[in-house]
Parts: C-alpha cells; sequence; structure tokens
C-alpha cells in the first residue's frame, strides 16, 4: 500500500505522518507531497528520512490514499486530479465539507456511509470534530434540540506563523510576522477565520453547519462563538445542551462512558478535568464538568477538550483511510 500526505511539511501533515507511523497503516510506503519550495526537502516517518516530491509525482506513484492537509485552494485544484486518477483523497481543508455531493466524515459516527466509489472524502473542522463526537450518542437517546458553543482554541490550529507569534511574544519580540492583527500572548481574540454578514465568522458556522450535516439532522439549533486563546495543547468547548426528551444525569455519564473515543475526566472533588495539557497527544476527546443546567429543563453543560491537531485533523484522517483500507478496494 502507498499513501500520499499532502502538505507533509505543515503542522498538520508533519500530524498525519506520526499518526501513520502508529496506526495499522504504518507499513505503507508514505509520499511525501509538497510545493515547488519544499520539493527536495526531507521529512521523518517512522525513523526514516524521506524526500519531499512534487504532486504530479505522488499521482504517478499510484498511491491509495492521499491525505490532503495543504489548504482549501490547493484541495480544490489537485484533489480532483488525484480522484481522476483512482486515488482516494482524505482532504482536511474546508473545500468539500459542504458540497452536497461530498461525504462529511467522523469514522465513530457515519464511517458505514462510505464506499470504494468515495474518491474525495471530506475531514471536518476541529472543533465540530471533537463536540459532534461527544455529542452523537447523546443525540441518539434523548435528540438534541439546541447547541450553544464557545470554543477556546490553540494557536496551534493557525499553523506555524501563529505559535511563533505566541513564543516570540513570550520572549518580549513584538516585531515579528504576525499571523493575528492583534498579540495572542496574555490576551484572547474573538476572532477565528473571516467574518461574514451575519457577524458570525466561517469558524463559527463551520461548527452550526458540519454538525447538522454529520448528524444529518438539519432540525438542530446551534450557535457557536469561536475564540482564539494563547494555549498549545489543543481546543477546548464550552457547550451547553438542551434536549427533546428528559434524561438522569447519570445516563449522561453511562452513554459517555461507553461513546468510542470519548474519555470522561469528570471528579470535581479531586479537581479533575480535562484540559489542554493533558490532552496534548492523545486521540481521544475528554468530556467534563457535566452538569443539569439549572436555569432551564433537559439541558446540560459539558466541557470538551481535544488535541486539535490529532483528533481534531490527523487522527480522525487516518482513521477515515483505515475503515477505507478494510473494504474491498
Amino acid at each position: 500500500m502507498k499513501i500520499a500526505v499532502v502538505g507533509a511539511t505543515g503542522l498538520v501533515g508533519s500530524e498525519i505522518l506520526k499518526v501513520l507511523s502508529e496506526s495499522s497503516l504504518a507499513h505503507a510506503e508514505v509520499l511525501a507531497v509538497a510545493s515547488e519550495k519544499s520539493i527536495g526537502k526531507t521529512v521523518s516517518y517512522n525513523g526514516k528520512s524521506i524526500n519531499v516530491i512534487s504532486w504530479q509525482d505522488a499521482v504517478s506513484a499510484k498511491p491509495q490514499f492521499a491525505i490532503f492537509s495543504a489548504g482549501g485552494d490547493t484541495s480544490l485544484e489537485l484533489a480532483p486530479k488525484f480522484a481522476a486518477a483512482g486515488i482516494t483523497v482524505i482532504d482536511n481543508s474546508s473545500a468539500w465539507r459542504m458540497n452536497p455531493h461530498h461525504k462529511l466524515i467522523v469514522p465513530e459516527i457515519n464511517a458505514k456511509i462510505l464506499t470504494k466509489e468515495d474518491k474525495i472524502i471530506a475531514n471536518p473542522n476541529c472543533s465540530t470534530i471533537q463536540m459532534v463526537l461527544a455529542l452523537h450518542m447523546l443525540h441518539r437517546h434523548f435528540h438534541l434540540k439546541r447547541i450553544v458553543v464557545s470554543t477556546y482554541q490553540s494557536v496551534t490550529g493557525t499553523g506555524v506563523k501563529a505559535v511563533r507569534q505566541l513564543e516570540e511574544e513570550r520572549k518580549g519580540i513584538t516585531d515579528g510576522p504576525k499571523a493575528y492583527p492583534y498579540p495572542i500572548d496574555l490576551n484572547v481574540l474573538p476572532h477565528i477565520d473571516s467574518f461574514l454578514d451575519n457577524g458570525y465568522t466561517k469558524e463559527e458556522m463551520k461548527m452550526v453547519n458540519e454538525t447538522r450535516k454529520i448528524l444529518g439532522d438539519n432540525s438542530i439549533g446551534i450557535t457557536a462563538t469561536t475564540v482564539r486563546v494563547p494555549a498549545m495543547g489543543g481546543h477546548s468547548e464550552s457547550v451547553n445542551v438542551e434536549f427533546d426528551l428528559e434524561f438522569d444525569i447519570h445516563q449522561i455519564f453511562e452513554i459517555l462512558d461507553h461513546t468510542p473515543g470519548v474519555v470522561v475526566m469528570d471528579n470535581p472533588e479531586k479537581n479533575i478535568y480535562p484540559m489542554p495539557i493533558l490532552a496534548q497527544g492523545k486521540n481521544e476527546v475528554f468530556v467534563g464538568r457535566i452538569r443539569r443546567d439549572e436555569s432551564k429543563p433537559k439541558t446540560i453543560n459539558m466541557w470538551i477538550v481535544a488535541d486539535n491537531l490529532r483528533k481534531g485533523a490527523a487522527t480522525n484522517a487516518v482513521q477515515i483511510a483505515e475503515y477505507l483500507s478494510g473494504l474491498a478496494f
């Protein structure tokens, strides 16, 4: 088996290589693909250095899968070229997510809708993935009526430039390249992606639209506020969830305990709750601070944390490839 990683030199691309090396696909031959300026450089995979090649050479090598993490414009341009060559593309950008002809997949939720005929498959937004993974089983039992989510998102979600901005600001360097319009150290920015005419950002509307598509339910009311914080380990979310059906709080804990990919971390007496520093480098989604909303019936509050480079991107994409590898290609 051959697997191409397109955008292999970026933050997410590097994480994809790490996750692949830990997965059931670790035996595959990996093709590292990046832009022209990176061709000839090397990246590390499974303890070895591999050369970065062009997308044309990758297509000629006929890999079974191409995992894209190179931005929306690149995906729109190149994913159809890979697909036309019979290569299954798993795309991390927003380019194909809301396209009605392409499936939006979180494997634990809806991998079963995939077939070998799907040649461009969309990976959801990082913030959406961790939220829907925590909520989908609760939705089956009690039906989601409304979600109010506020996010606290790591600078790693923006990329290398943002990480460098934070690191330099912490050293007192303020004249370097900027990923954000304001300082991020000792600050929070209620602004992720560009603003839309409705006053929301694209990131906020991604959470609304992608959640409905993944869960297959347009009746769910969803509103989001996405915030960038000076953290490195992962994304955190404060989520208020209203259900149509009544529940016992112990049922919520039990269902979450049995949700694949979710770890309940909730013991207030011992100050145990999810934090990005604990989620970093892990593939699971961590849930805590689970409690009834005493101001509204059939409603709970919860705190959801995950490594955005892992389950929010790389792990989810590799899991899709693992699932597909089990189908009759």
